[in-house]
């Protein structure tokens, strides 16, 4: 009993030391990493936790669920499109840092094995530290991100035939060596199918039935549940945990779910994430940093010149621009997780010497705490090569997602008041997002092509995902109190300057909305009054000049913002999220936007070439630099970074935009 309230004590006081540190680093505006890995030493020092092989075991399952999250960001078209940079600039950053590493690695005396082994664990770059960077940093869409996944991606992949090969280069038999990879990859190739299989029939099925259900313990479990069991999957074939996560994820990725799969997921990630970074820590020799302090930094200076170096000429031969190049080759010069696995690993096989392990161990930790740091001083690296001059602007595979979307309003509830809502908008040309939790609605509205995102409106995730924090307006159409306080408390929380207004039945809460912070109330007791009384003294023969008059008196007496704006509307619906979904169907089409990437079949082509008629599909519009051309001329030459808006049947415009991304009919 005693051992265990000691344990307890020691996690107790982890967790202690984690807040403060974490807490003490945002004050002084340094990343939460830094704060982590500093926990890390502190719990070795102190001895507040065990190194064991469960501690190590949890916080992989943090790196689980980042690349389930970073897969929901892909789709298989949107992969294939990329698959340039994956194969090309990524395999040519492993394999050339392999070699150079390797030569220059033996001229420090170790032997060709030795080398071989250190040359690949520092050829891989940290996923976990890249990708949380640029998510929090706005990055991921951008083309230097997109450049930093593809690379990670192959890096990921590699990692499966180095897992393989440690192990049995204690062997010098040949053929025992060659026969593990052929059987590695023929399991990696059926286990990928399998996954693709399961999230492209299966999964969608499951998510709708748990979306109905309407319970948000519900949703967050089967999200755990996916994340865990893809991971599980791919391990039981000796793979990686984290490409299962991964493929999961992208299955997942071009559902209408993808926005609260990521916003369940969040908390349980950056969770794990932290505990990975503490175990990290953990692992850092501080007596043997300071011995060899002075060949470490020479060591940190070579890897940073070394691999920025490969990836900018790399990624300049396929074409990219130089900014893009150099700030992909920041991001990507760190030693990754993955490194730390297969240092241990060479370890348990006698492969490296206590030292060299040591070293390798401490150079992993310190270039993941400079990393931050250097990705946060991109922009002035730029300025200073002068590369900064570029202004072809970056693309984003993430559709209204933009950074440049601003000045819109944001609509929770697309139900019927919603829906009639956005109606008004669109001929004033005023942009939009929705927020709606009931699937139905979601897929039938995103079929249509219309901005509206699935998710609770009360989580952050969700809230960014909508660029809450640049609208112009926030309507909050439930008519649940309950329902609103959580939204507003959410709102208030994340962008305490919005304006929102609020839908009610009648004007019982009125002064605890008002206390919230909201700026105006709408009470439907009160416009359905007013509406009321207006048809009364019309039908009883008073003018109609008269009637316009009292009414727009009384709603300028009653809203601060609103003066007569708010006429009615028989549409209006009294409960958020309907199941009733005729009013979509009925009037809305099918319509698909595709984005080009630079690899896109379709660039360089006219939209003849493309024959599209064949997939009876239509091109109704075609988006450039910000300006939409309607019904474009068949012989327009499509560039990368267009933008095709496609109609016709969904079966059919999903394969034409297979055909138009990666060339497949």
């Amino acid at each position: 009993m005693n051992a265990v309230h000691g344990h307890f004590a020691d996690v107790v006081a982890l967790l202690l030391c984690a807040v403060i540190l974490v807490w003490s680093f945002k004050r002084v505006g340094l990343p939460p990493i830094l704060a982590y890995l500093l926990t890390g030493l502190v719990a070795a020092g102190y001895g507040l936790i065990d190194n064991s092989h469960e501690i190590h075991l949890i916080a992989e399952v943090g790196i689980v669920f980042l690349l389930f999250s970073l897969g929901l960001e892909f789709s298989i078209p949107k992969l294939m499109a990329m698959r340039s940079v994956v194969f090309g600039l990524g395999s040519a950053q492993v394999l050339l840092s392999i070699l150079i590493g390797t030569s220059l690695v033996s001229l420090f005396g170790f032997s060709g094995s030795e080398s071989l082994m250190i040359a690949c664990i520092v050829s891989l770059s940290s996923t976990a530290v890249v990708v949380k960077i640029m998510k929090e940093s706005g990055m991921l869409n951008m083309r230097k991100g997109q450049l930093a996944i593809g690379v990670l991606l192959f890096q990921d992949i590699a990692v499966v035939p180095m897992l393989i090969i440690f192990p049995l280069m204690a062997s010098t038999d040949n053929q025992v060596l060659v026969g593990a990879l052929v059987l590695a990859l023929a399991k990696g190739a059926f286990v990928c199918l399998l996954l693709w299989a399961i999230g492209k029939w299966i999964l969608p099925k499951v998510f709708n039935e748990v979306a109905l259900a309407r319970t948000d313990e519900l949703f967050v479990l089967t999200t755990l549940v996916v994340a865990l069991c893809a991971g599980a999957l791919t391990y039981a074939f000796g793979l990686s945990m984290a490409l299962g996560a991964f493929l999961a994820g992208m299955m997942l990725g071009e559902s209408q779910y993808r926005h609260q799969l990521e916003a369940e997921i969040r908390p349980f990630r950056d969770i794990l994430m932290g505990l990975f970074f503490v175990t990290v820590g953990m692992q850092l020799d501080v007596a043997y940093v300071i011995t060899a302090f002075g060949y470490i930094v020479a060591a940190l200076a070579a890897l940073l010149l070394a691999k920025v170096t490969i990836i900018y000429f790399s990624a300049q031969l396929m074409g990219e621009r130089k900014r893009d190049a150099l700030a992909s080759g920041v991001m990507l010069w760190q030693m990754g997780e993955f490194g730390f696995v297969l240092v241990a690993l060479a370890g348990q096989h006698n492969l490296l010497t206590p030292d060299t392990a040591s070293f390798l161990i401490a150079l992993g930790v310190l270039s993941m705490a400079l990393t931050p740091y250097l990705i946060g001083e991109i922009e002035r690296l730029l300025k200073l090569f002068k590369l900064d001059g570029e202004h072809k602007s970056d693309f984003s595979y993430a559709g209204f997602k933009e950074n440049t979307v601003k000045d819109h309003v944001v609509i929770f509830g697309y139900a019927r008041v919603g829906q009639t809502i956005a109606r008004f908008l669109k001929p004033e040309a005023i942009p939009y997002i929705a927020i709606e939790r009931n699937p139905i609605i979601v897929q039938e509205a995103q079929t249509a092509g219309e901005p509206v995102i699935f998710g609770h409106a009360g989580q952050k995730a969700i809230l960014k995902s909508a660029c809450v924090n640049k609208a112009r307006l926030v309507i909050v159409t439930m008519d649940d109190f309950e329902q609103s306080q959580i939204v507003i408390d959410a709102l208030k929380h994340y962008a305490p300057e919005v304006k929102i207004l609020v839908r009610m039945q009648d004007d019982t809460h009125l002064e605890d909305l008002k206390q919230l912070g909201v700026t105006e109330v709408v009470p439907e007791s009160l416009e359905a009054s007013l509406m009321l009384v207006s048809h009364v003294l019309y039908m009883s023969g008073v003018p109609m000049r008269r009637i316009f008059k009292r009414v727009s008196k009384e709603r300028q007496n009653r809203y601060e913002y609103l003066h007569g704006f708010f006429t009615g509307s028989p549409d209006e619906m009294n409960e958020y999220g309907n199941n009733h979904s005729s009013f979509v169907t009925d009037r809305l089409e099918y319509l698909h936007a595709v984005a080009l990437p630079e690899d896109a079949y379709a660039v360089d082509k006219t939209i003849s070439e493309l024959q599209l008629v064949r997939h009876k599909v239509v091109v109704k519009a075609l988006r450039r630099d910000g300006i939409e051309i309607s019904m474009p001329d068949e012989d327009i030459l499509l560039q990368s970074s267009d933008v095709l808006l496609l109609k016709g049947k969904p079966r059919r415009v999903e394969r034409a935009e297979q055909f138009i991304l990666d060339g497949l009919p």
